[in-house]
């Protein structure tokens, strides 16, 4: 049984998780990536909710937490933070607020990236679900952005659909997404 669906455009929050992107050390190609691929994809009405913040534990979950509850983003993606490094806390930060991981999103991120750079077995991205909100998080590099994306989001519009965070529909000559026989 599906989730009652919101009605109107669905709020989408772009995070861009960066030190130095935050302190504007270096611009943010992170979070434009991001909103250049859904505006591709995504043939119905969104609004976007970005913010660019540094990588810090409490302040990366308070930040999904503010999208998903208060926001009321349907869809949160995040860019950078998933790699090895120390200040890398994004999967972290994820798990922590989600009520269900959902462990496929980032399985078919990192089988994607590996055809084409073989560090991305070091790639830590997941996806989760906070309430009637999907979070799903992406490498912070541009074109791994495209490339995940393009590969999970058949998926996204039908979760969204049975955790009710709105409806969404693609543009079917990039996205073909699923939708279950009626």
């Amino acid at each position: 049984m599906t989730a009652p669906v919101k009605i109107g455009p669905v709020k989408i929050g772009i995070v861009t998780i960066s030190d130095r992107a935050s302190r504007g050390i270096y611009e943010d190609k992170g979070g434009p990536a991001i909103n250049e691929e859904l505006s591709r994809i995504i043939s119905s009405p969104w609004v976007a909710e970005a913010r660019v913040i540094p990588d810090e534990l409490d302040l990366i979950a308070s930040t999904l937490v503010e999208l998903c509850d208060i926001a009321g983003c349907g869809l949160v993606v995040t860019t950078g933070g998933t790699g090895p490094a120390p200040r890398d806390m994004t999967p972290e930060a994820t798990e922590q607020v989600c009520d269900k991981m959902m462990p496929g999103f980032g399985e078919l991120m990192r089988s994607v990236s590996l055809r084409v750079v073989p560090t991305a077995i070091l790639s830590r991205q997941t996806a989760g679900i906070r309430g009637s909100s999907l979070i799903v998080n992406l490498p912070g590099k541009p074109s791994a952005i495209h490339d995940c994306l393009d590969a999970v989001f058949p998926a996204i519009p039908y979760c969204l659909d049975l955790i009710g965070a709105g409806r969404i529909e693609t543009d079917p000559e990039i996205c073909v997404s699923f939708r279950p026989k009626s």
